[in-house]
């Protein structure tokens, strides 16, 4: 998968240190592309972005 032109971003609540956090590229036609922002010449993955929806839907739901 080429992810050369990727526009990575990473969460606001992540501090000028990176700190442990992931990179989200979501400006690629039909994926989400995440990566560790530690590694950021390492693996990425890839999901469908319903897929990468529903995740981040369960991740912010209150009980």
């Amino acid at each position: 998968m080429d992810l050369s032109n990727a526009r990575w971003r990473k969460s606001t609540r992540s501090g000028a240190s990176g700190g442990n956090c992931v990179e989200v590229a979501s400006n690629l036609p039909g994926v989400v592309a995440v990566r560790d922002s530690k590694d950021v010449a390492g693996p990425a993955l890839a999901f469908p972005p319903a897929a990468w929806a529903a995740f981040v839907a369960q991740l912010t739901e209150r009980p």
